[in-house]
């Protein structure tokens, strides 16, 4: 399809999705966890996204759909299974949206001096901004993105770049403070950071030759994805210390330029939770049409082949806006959510490398790729603990649906078709039999009906 995504428009999609707004405050925390010890977990997750992104890519080269993930697990698995990761991918987009604007809101907050009001009218406003992007042709999203993920890129590089001469080789010392178990803690809180591997799925179907396109734009995404993480993250424990503040980005940026830097922070949260939400969005609601095409969800948020999924994309819309509501009335963190939607990523990781063990050539280098996947994705999935229950509600959720559906099925095909009431047919004309004059036999001659020659 001569008028799907290039490699660059691709690679840039694939970017967003991985530079999201984790970017900004992920190592401090993770350094306030695990000290310096905190590179390992970077280092480690960064090694990880090879296998990982190899494992999603030759999947969907090999089986360009909006499903995605849901689709691997519907050819490798079954169609339950296939509804029940779908359910809990869809449902966690739209609720987790509204926890990654609220990075670039309350960057935008403290910058202004406006307070919670300032942040949610921010969080409204990238949510609506994402959606409008996405109602277009996806061709018009992945120009806008490109431009977002050079500019995002590029401040990253250059803070990077001005801040490593300050750096203090005492600042990497002790190297695990709180123990090297807390090395592990920090790779689980960093999955949000490398969450996105797994929405090339749901995107595979737009690229002009996917089967040459994919691999191409995630070697370009996992290149410029290790570079930038590694640089941020190391440049945050040996520049700002063990504990540097919440907004490391910013204060990189300080020590190379001063304090007339410091709004640019906030133009990076803003573009990086953009191009977070808007590849997501975009993935996410094609994701709606197939798992309805399939059956998965009601038939109406359906699209027709090539069309953007716009029935879909209003309905994650609208569920994002209702939890930025909920979320401001009640008052509520959304850290909660934001490790439920790590617990989300893990599972898709799980589904989608067990399903390429079935789907891909056994043996082969993706084949291999997709084994240590699902041995690193299952560890990730430990360390979640107890936040796996809302990907696990909806994931129920998505199967109630289903069995519902199914024994609606049987009892629609089982209750026998009224029979028809015969209608009558008309009257039929009664039959008049001609009056004909009486025969009189001749003299001599037998009577009617007699045999002559008969005797009496």
């Amino acid at each position: 399809m001569q008028n799907g995504l290039s490699v660059p428009q691709g690679a840039a999609l694939t970017l967003g999705a991985m530079l999201g707004t984790g970017v900004i405050s992920l190592p401090a925390l993770a350094a306030g966890v695990a000290g310096p010890a905190s590179l390992v977990a970077w280092g480690a997750l960064v090694l990880l996204s090879v296998p990982l992104a190899t494992t999603f890519a030759a999947l969907g080269a090999r089986h360009p759909d909006g499903g995605g993930v849901a689709t691997y697990a519907r050819l490798a698995f079954g169609e339950r299974a296939a509804t029940m990761v779908g359910w809990a991918f869809y449902a966690t987009i739209p609720v987790g949206a509204p926890a990654a604007a609220g990075f670039a809101g309350a960057y935008v907050a403290d910058a202004t001096g406006g307070g919670a009001g300032t942040a949610l009218v921010t969080t409204v406003a990238i949510i609506a901004v994402c959606a409008a992007m996405n109602w277009f042709d996806l061709r018009v999203s992945g120009t806008a993105q490109l431009v977002i993920a050079g500019s995002v890129a590029l401040l990253l590089a250059v803070a990077v770049v001005v801040a490593l001469p300050h750096a203090q080789p005492g600042n990497l010392t002790p190297f695990a403070p709180h123990g090297w178990g807390a090395v592990g803690s920090a790779a689980a809180l960093l999955v949000w950071a490398f969450a996105g591997w797994e929405i090339l799925g749901s995107l595979s179907a737009e690229y002009r030759r996917p089967a040459r396109d994919i691999p191409r734009a995630t070697a370009i995404a996992v290149t410029a994805v290790g570079v930038l993480y590694l640089g941020t993250a190391f440049a945050t424990v040996a520049v700002l210390g063990p504990n540097p503040g919440p907004a490391p980005l910013s204060d990189l940026l300080v020590l190379g330029f001063g304090e007339g830097a410091r709004p640019v922070t906030t133009v990076v949260a803003v573009l990086l939770t953009v191009g977070a939400i808007n590849v997501y969005f975009a993935g996410g609601s094609r994701m709606g049409a197939a798992l309805a095409r399939d059956g998965a969800l009601p038939g109406w948020l359906a699209a027709t082949p090539g069309r953007t999924p716009r029935r879909s994309l209003l309905l994650i819309t609208a569920v994002a806006l209702g939890t930025t509501a909920t979320l401001a009335v009640l008052r509520l963190s959304t850290d909660a959510i934001l490790l439920m939607a790590t617990a989300t990523f893990s599972l898709l990781y799980v589904v989608g490398a067990a399903a390429a063990l079935r789907l891909l050539p056994r043996w082969g280098a993706s084949w291999w790729c997709a084994a240590v996947s699902l041995v690193a994705a299952l560890g990730l999935l430990v360390m979640t603990g107890a936040h796996m229950a809302g990907p696990v509600v909806a994931a129920l959720a998505g199967l109630a649906w289903t069995v519902w559906r199914r024994r609606r099925a049987r009892v629609a095909a089982s209750v026998p078709a009224p029979v028809p009431t015969p209608v009558p047919a008309p009257a039929a004309a009664p039959v008049t039999t001609p009056v004909t004059a009486p025969v009189t036999a001749p003299a001599g001659d037998p009577e009617p009906g007699c045999l002559a020659g008969s005797s009496s």
